[in-house]
């Protein structure tokens, strides 16, 4: 988990407001406030074909309310919904999200052994599944999110590189 997370991490640091809204493309799925005043992910099921692109401060918030949603249903009260979350809707917000979930799930992690990680927990969709699979799933969405992230940041300094010779 820490070889998956820790380069995600590092892609984060010093991000900025503006490249966390930077839209790459038009239409592009962001984070948006609600008319109750909540933030939340643009999103709708089932996902389209093919899926629209998404902004960075849309991945970081993906990959940060996963974590901590997933804790909560598969080691927590499981209480918590998608509905009612209010996602973050800063880069300083959505980085203290993504180190909270991160800490919750390696303290998940470690209090598990072997027959525990085989254990059934559940899921925010009614699915059980293994324990590791939880972990599984979070290094996987690191890894996969982290790249992209990491991708369009270095696409944002380029175009800022060109905006300022222009």
């Amino acid at each position: 988990m820490r070889e998956a997370y820790e380069p995600l991490r590092r892609r984060v640091d010093g991000l900025t407001d503006d490249e966390f809204f930077w839209e790459p493309v038009p239409g592009a799925w962001t984070i948006r406030k609600l008319d109750d005043g909540r933030w939340d992910a643009d999103y709708v099921e089932p996902d389209p074909d093919p899926p629209p692109f998404t902004t960075i401060g849309w991945r970081l918030v993906h990959v940060a309310t996963c974590k901590v949603v997933y804790h909560d249903y598969a080691f927590g009260p499981g209480e918590m919904s998608w509905a009612t979350l209010d996602h973050p809707h800063t880069a300083e917000q959505a980085i203290a999200m993504l180190e909270e979930g991160h800490r919750l799930l390696i303290e998940d992690l470690a209090n598990l052994d072997d027959a525990a990680l085989d254990a059934e927990v559940a899921t925010n969709w009614g699915e059980r599944w293994p324990a590791w699979r939880i972990f599984w799933t979070m290094i996987d969405h690191d890894s996969h999110h982290g790249g992209e992230i990491g991708a369009l940041r270095d696409l944002y300094r380029l175009r800022e590189s060109i905006d300022s010779r222009e």
